[in-house]
């Protein structure tokens, strides 16, 4: 998930990044907007607990909900050309279903106690080249 939304802010940047002076406000936030989506992908999943991986991931997928709103909008007030708009949503829409589906996995998870939230480590030392373990 975390490289389609990298790639969605990257195409995202490309095509705001080019608004009119009295635009720019618009342009910034939802590149603003995009840009918080792989962050809290990221975020979320250094977290230590699954609660807070999950609570992360809503809130990619909630501002990934704000730009795509806005992105219709934005095609309907021809800010986008139909191309720019097609090719952006298509990339949303498939990221939206992955981070949905990635939630619901990890609920499942959290469901069949499936979860460990500690840091330890459970491989052999002999990886790191000690024969201790």
């Amino acid at each position: 998930m975390w490289q389609d939304a990298a790639s969605l802010y990257l195409l995202t940047s490309k095509i705001f990044r080019k608004f009119q002076y009295e635009l720019r406000r618009v342009g910034v936030n939802q590149i603003a907007s995009v840009d918080s989506v792989h962050r809290n992908i990221a975020e979320g999943y250094c977290r230590r607990s699954l609660n807070e991986y999950l609570q992360f991931l809503n809130i990619a997928l909630a501002s990934l909900g704000e730009s795509v709103s806005a992105a219709h909008v934005y095609r309907r007030a021809d800010q986008i050309t139909e191309a720019e708009f097609n090719e952006w949503d298509s990339l949303a829409y498939r990221l939206e279903n992955g981070i949905k589906k990635l939630i619901e996995s990890l609920q499942r998870k959290r469901e069949k106690g499936e979860w460990a939230d500690s840091f330890i480590v459970k491989e052999s030392n002999l990886a790191y080249g000690r024969k201790d373990e």
